[in-house]
């Protein structure tokens, strides 16, 4: 699903640096660049708060309105966390042109419930929760919807629906999706059969004879 490229309001940093970048983020502001087509690069914050939901909400182009500028087209090209990973502490801005292709990371929204997973012990897990993508800029989706209804053990790339004008060069056999299945009685058996094997006394034995060469 598409939107209207969201607007936002830049401010150029006249300062760089890591003191400066912690000002920034403590007044609520993220530090970020503004770099490509043949332009020189632009540091700016924006504000944390909006670009963070935007990008929550699957954005991957912004319209940056830069004061002193005319408003950039720019896709979201980097973003680094912090060192925890739960906190966005600067984003990279790539100029773009609406109709040129780019290769992006688009998350998948997995719906459906496969009968399989009915099964008792049967476990779903998500291998690939998002797929790198070659399209127009204009083209972007915010999300690539996955369907398991119809899954039977693994779900593969090949079988993805990618929106028109959306393709991968990704290896269609790669896994997206798949289920597992954990027999208790399995899991039981393994536990005995290496109590059973255990052999302790050899153990004594072996102690016995380095006693009996003292």
């Amino acid at each position: 699903m598409q939107h209207e490229t969201p607007t936002i309001t830049a401010e150029r940093r006249e300062r760089i640096g890591t003191r400066y970048a912690n000002r920034l983020r403590k007044d609520g502001r993220l530090p970020g660049v503004i770099y490509g087509h043949m332009a020189d690069p632009v540091p700016v914050s924006v504000d944390e708060k909006q670009v963070v939901t935007l990008l929550n909400h699957g954005a991957h182009v912004m319209n940056i309105d830069v004061a002193g500028d005319q408003t950039q087209t720019c896709l979201v090209k980097d973003i680094q966390f912090g060192y925890l990973g739960d906190n966005v502490i600067h984003i990279d801005f790539a100029r773009v042109d609406l109709d040129e292709e780019v290769t992006v990371n688009v998350a998948l929204h997995f719906s459906g419930e496969p009968a399989m997973l009915k099964t008792p012990g049967a476990v779903l897990s998500h291998p690939m929760t998002e797929l790198e993508v070659i399209c127009r800029v204009d083209a972007i989706p915010d999300e690539i919807k996955v369907d398991l209804s119809e899954m039977e053990q693994s779900y593969n790339v090949g079988e993805l629906t990618l929106p028109p004008g959306v393709r991968t060069e990704v290896d269609p056999t790669m896994t997206v999706a798949q289920i597992s299945v954990v027999h208790e009685e399995e899991a039981e058996g393994e536990e005995v059969e290496v109590a059973e094997g255990a052999e302790p006394e050899v153990i004594t034995e072996a102690k016995d004879e380095e006693e009996g060469k003292d």
